[in-house]
């Protein structure tokens, strides 16, 4: 009988991100602290656990510079892992050097000052959100809406009204739940809302926070627009250039997180694959956690979509042990 193939499995760097790490910390006057996210997972509510995890026994300054590199997510987790920063340290500097978007600017924004290199850029924050009566794409996958995207609709309808043309929204409904709608302008309000509360960790003016808040929720013409270093200055935030030194050290652990992170897909057959990615890390110096998948996805032809199966997906940590590196899982819930 023929063995199955034993699933595909990402490297891991563990001794190559902490020397990375060591030569980081080096340049830095505090503590260091990194927080990757893949392209293909986002900040999650549950990441704080991480963070407790590495701080709760690891600070060793009243400063940390935290690396951030991320495409998005929930801004409520950003709230949250601020909120535990600030319970460890006085003073927070915002390391970044590549992408740091939507819900990973909001994380950047807690910090005194963010240092930001060439290729670095922050975004708008407005909320776009997946509603369990959204609309779905080709794949028969649920699609985002954001509160941008809407009021343009609006906009174009009123700039081209004709004078025989009725409501918009009869038409617009046939798309897209009523419900959707109000969903979508709530969570405008909560990003303007937490992105202010963030900010009022570090900023006494409370009508500056207010309204760096609305300018970056409202004021740019795509949720993914690259808000880049000359640009985030004229938003009133605390914005430096980072030193070319750093910044390619920096460049550096990320391409060992991205080789980390690579796909590992094993394909069984054209309906079954298993899925070992690892998502995301928060490192600091010794210790290393990261989320890693471990699942079984199946193709389900009658409702022409990915279900997963057998799901083992969990947190692990790297530390150190006697010379030898240890890996153990811990599990958040």
């Amino acid at each position: 009988m023929k063995k199955p193939n034993p699933h595909k499995k990402p490297p891991i760097r563990f001794e190559e991100t902490q020397a990375a790490i060591q030569k980081i910390s080096q340049h830095l006057d505090g503590d260091f602290l990194s927080y990757w996210v893949s392209t293909n997972s986002r900040i999650a509510l549950e990441d704080v656990n991480a963070f407790y995890k590495i701080l709760k026994d690891r600070v060793g300054h009243q400063r940390l510079f935290l690396f951030i590199k991320s495409d998005g997510g929930s801004g409520k987790g950003s709230l949250r892992i601020v909120h535990l920063l600030r319970a460890y340290y006085k003073e927070i500097i915002a390391l970044v050097p590549l992408e740091c978007a939507s819900a990973a600017t909001m994380l950047a924004l807690g910090a005194n000052e963010i240092r930001m290199g060439p290729l670095a850029f922050l975004s708008a924050i407005d909320t776009s959100i997946t509603h369990d009566l959204s609309p779905v794409d080709k794949y028969n996958d649920l699609v985002s809406v954001s509160q941008n995207e809407l009021e343009r609709v609006m906009r174009l309808w009123e700039a081209k009204r004709q004078p025989h043309d009725q409501n918009p929204y009869n038409a617009i409904y046939q798309y897209i739940h009523p419900l959707v709608f109000g969903a979508v302008d709530r969570a405008s309000s909560l990003s303007i809302k937490l992105t202010t509360e963030i900010l009022s960790y570090h900023l006494t003016d409370l009508d500056q926070a207010n309204r760096i808040s609305t300018h970056l929720n409202e004021e740019y013409p795509s949720h993914s627009y690259p808000i880049t270093l000359l640009e985030a200055r004229k938003t009133g935030l605390n914005i430096q250039e980072m030193d070319v030194v750093l910044n390619d050290l920096l460049i550096t652990l990320n391409e060992y997180y991205s080789e980390m992170a690579q796909l590992a897909y094993t394909d069984k057959d054209e309906q079954n694959y298993h899925d070992n990615e690892i998502l995301k890390f928060v490192e600091t110096t010794g210790e290393q956690l990261f989320f890693q998948k471990d699942k079984d996805w199946h193709y389900r032809k009658e409702e022409m979509r990915w279900v997963p199966m057998n799901d083992e997906s969990s947190w692990q940590r790297n530390v150190w042990l006697n010379g030898k590196v240890k890996t153990e899982k811990f599990f958040v819930r």
